[in-house]
């Protein structure tokens, strides 16, 4: 069973993808902030990372890029309301990226192919 972290701020859309994704198999853990974030990174293993890039008064890109340079083979998954960023060079750094939606179905989709690609435990 693969782990994965959901980090985005909003509370709905944290205990929705905790939901979904556990119904598909997936070991949920989540964080509301790029500090929780990081605690659970340095604690924890995880097969993936489903990160929002605005994360209330901080930057998930700046996350990303904190975790490709300390956790460089820990795939992670941006998802944001925003489809503005997928020509940000920082994005880029991302294994994929997904427009929210109440339809998760591209999502699900995105993170079995990202694990699927990096080898990692499907769910």
């Amino acid at each position: 069973m693969a782990r994965l972290l959901v980090v985005d701020d909003e509370s709905s859309i944290r205990l929705l993808y905790s939901q979904e994704l556990a119904d598909e198999g997936y070991e949920v853990v989540t964080a509301a902030t790029a500090a929780e974030a990081v605690e659970q990174i340095g604690t924890q293993d995880f097969d993936l990372i489903v990160l929002d890039i605005k994360l209330k008064n901080e930057s998930g890109l700046d996350l990303l890029q904190k975790i490709v340079k300390e956790r460089h083979n820990l795939p992670v998954v941006l998802c944001t309301a925003f489809s503005c960023f997928k020509d940000d060079f920082s994005a880029w750094l991302a294994d994929g990226y997904v427009v929210k939606s109440s339809d998760l179905t591209e999502l699900k989709e995105e993170i079995k192919r990202v694990i699927a690609k990096k080898g990692a435990k499907p769910a």
